[in-house]
């Protein structure tokens, strides 16, 4: 029995994911069928001609809405790509599918926090490149070759990881961070009340300051905030600066324990790419 099309609206996706997840690590499961059915690719495949292919997927995933709105025509424009990714590499309609929803599995992992989850979203995309490349039912099955395997990590990491954080950008609440200093040695409230000493001064009491003065007094504690949250933000500046030349770093040394792993089955003897079919 083959599921339904897929009903994932982008109208919901701010809806469906709460401003604070902490990122978690997800487990795989089979997706063949989960996104796009039988049916739906014949449709997509009656053309090659963009408009049609995207208002085809706009139809499926109700984004209707793609030439107004700009979220809507990300999305849209990630399942189009995906798609033709899939069709230069000659995939069969199930592994078409299949393809599809990984991408799509992965994008709602980027998006549903705005913590950073890089490593997540990739292990989480390792795991369900190995769910459907090993025979290993009913866990897993072997539906990418190890040549299939290295060409869809490769456009991965190139297309949709070096556009992680725009995606979370567009996507993912904004996240205000406010700061509260203490000093030490600074006595508590309740310190400074039991020790302050009460001190009589010889001199007369000063007249109470003028409204001039008090405003000459509320501009320099203005001032001196305005000088603190700019040290504070030049200091979070050149540690987000420190992070971002990491990201890069991160997913090229991923990528390359990843085609480790595939370069032994692919040049293993005996391993052909025409596995199952008639000379």
């Amino acid at each position: 029995m083959i599921p339904t099309e897929g009903t994932s609206s982008l109208s919901s996706f701010s809806e469906q994911f709460p401003l604070a997840v902490k990122p978690k690590r997800h487990k795989a499961k089979i997706l063949v069928w989960s996104d796009l059915t039988v049916d739906a690719i014949d449709r997509l495949n009656e053309s090659l001609n963009p408009e049609y292919i995207k208002n085809v997927l706009a139809d499926i995933f109700y984004l209707d809405n793609w030439k107004e709105n700009s979220k809507a025509a990300i999305v849209l424009d990630l399942y189009y790509h995906t798609l033709q990714f899939a069709r230069d590499k000659n995939f069969s309609k199930e592994k078409t599918s299949t393809f599809f929803s990984i991408i799509k599995e992965i994008f709602q992992v980027c998006i549903e926090t705005p913590f950073g989850n890089l490593d997540h979203t990739f292990l989480y995309f390792k795991d369900l490149l190995h769910c459907h490349s090993v025979n290993h039912p009913p866990y897993s099955i072997e539906l990418f070759t190890p040549s299939e395997v290295r060409k869809i990590s490769e456009y991965t990491v190139n297309t949709f990881f070096r556009h992680f954080k725009m995606y979370k950008y567009a996507f993912t609440a904004q996240i205000r961070l406010d700061i509260n200093l203490s000093y030490e040695g600074m006595p508590t409230p309740s310190q400074s009340e039991e020790d302050t000493i009460e001190i009589k001064s010889p001199f007369p009491e000063t007249e109470e300051p003028s409204e001039l003065e008090k405003e000459v007094q509320d501009e320099d504690v203005a001032k001196a905030k305005e000088d603190l949250r700019n040290l504070v933000m030049s200091i979070l500046t050149e540690e987000a600066k420190k992070i971002e030349g990491k990201v890069e770093d991160q997913v090229h040394a991923a990528v390359e324990v990843l085609n480790s792993k595939i370069d032994p089955y692919i040049n293993a003897p005996g391993k052909q790419e025409g596995k199952g079919k008639k000379k």
